[in-house]
């Protein structure tokens, strides 16, 4: 077994296609919580494999489109000062901010860089001593250990030069406020995966016990996502709310308890703002006090005046499940990847961009 062929092969999609149209009584509107669900359903068309009445409905899992602008001019301004070198991931560089974006500001001569992995800081940092080095620390479970691992290194090599601003966020907490908004409809949930893998799947046991919702941990190949598919409707036919671990080649019940230790030992949770969701108790993480000479919060002045996000812009509703792309009177127009309005179009996680690369409306 490769893990890619037998999760694509044709007839076994097509299997599970019959036995979904078989065995579907009423219509089901699941939410894929990871971003790269929506750009695999997308890209294997599987909405038009699957019958109507299943209903995909995008999720807040992509890091970067749920970054409100606020976060992002926070991070335009740390770039901005003169001895800075602001590392990051490379789509947050093409979010807008207020007036500008990331990628704009390097362009007109500021230090940016898209690290490929965290760990590149170090090298830059000891490349680097007269110069201030910013890490902007972005995404859910799955990225956090790698910031912890890296602010390890940090203090080992006694580096003072190193500062970070951390955007790291949970899966639970937005997924409550979205069960929790009158205005949305899920009757079940495709677990996020790699995110998973660190957390452990009985992660999700307390949301599907109280929304009454079933979810299915899924890989990203279409045999994947169909099989726990079927595993949702068989839970909706037999009235059961259970976590389905359909992806056990990489996710066990407990995860990576190892990172899971070292995330615990220099994080801690805090309340934080989704772009869409708003304020979210506990959602988010921040170091906590001891290590507050690395804060780059602490450190420095970060307070910004951001301004309203643009009214054409329904980036937020594709977030709280309760629109999607094509919704958008700007989308694959004013918005596009080269030109884009909002988050959604910029990352490679986001709806808006998966709509428009594998849809015909460009």
């Amino acid at each position: 077994m490769n893990f890619i062929d037998e999760y694509r092969d044709k007839n076994t999609i097509l299997a599970f296609k019959k036995l979904i149209e078989k065995e579907l009584k009423k219509p089901v509107n699941i939410m894929e919580i990871c971003g790269g669900h929506t750009h695999s359903i997308m890209k294997f068309a599987l909405p038009s494999i699957l019958p109507k009445e299943i209903n995909f409905v995008h999720g807040p899992g992509c890091p970067v489109c749920v970054m409100p602008r606020t976060r992002i001019d926070m991070a335009i301004k740390l770039a901005s000062m003169p001895s800075s070198i602001f590392c990051t991931l490379g789509d947050l560089l093409r979010v807008p901010g207020s007036t500008i974006s990331l990628l704009e500001l390097r362009a007109k001569g500021g230090d940016v860089r898209a690290l490929y992995s965290p760990l590149e800081v170090l090298k830059i940092a000891e490349q680097n001593p007269e110069k201030t080095i910013i890490f902007f620390a972005i995404g859910f479970e799955t990225t956090t250990p790698m910031s912890a691992l890296l602010l390890e290194k940090v203090i080992e090599k006694g580096l003072k030069n190193v500062f970070f601003h951390i955007n790291h966020i949970t899966v639970p907490a937005p997924i409550h406020a979205i069960m929790n908004d009158e205005n949305v409809k899920i009757d079940a949930f495709l677990g996020p995966s790699h995110v998973s893998v660190i957390t452990g799947y009985e992660l999700y046991k307390p949301i599907a016990q109280k929304y009454y919702t079933p979810i299915a941990v899924s890989g990203f190949e279409p045999v994947d996502i169909m099989q726990s598919v079927l595993n949702i409707v068989r839970q909706e036919n037999a009235g059961t709310y259970e976590v389905y671990n359909q992806y056990s080649r990489a996710v066990s019940a407990k995860g990576n308890e190892r990172a899971q230790e070292l995330v615990k030992r220099y994080f801690t949770s805090c309340d934080f703002e989704f772009r869409g969701l708003g304020m979210i108790a506990d959602s988010g993480l921040k170091l906590k006090d001891e290590f507050a000479s690395y804060d780059a919060e602490k450190v420095f002045d970060c307070n910004v005046q951001s301004k309203n996000e643009s009214k054409a812009c329904i980036c937020g509703s594709i977030l709280r499940g309760i629109a999607k792309p094509y919704d958008c009177k700007v989308f694959g127009k004013a918005c596009t990847p080269k030109t884009p309005v909002g988050s959604c179009m910029v990352s490679g996680e986001g709806a808006c961009a998966a709509y428009y690369k594998y849809s015909k409306v460009n």
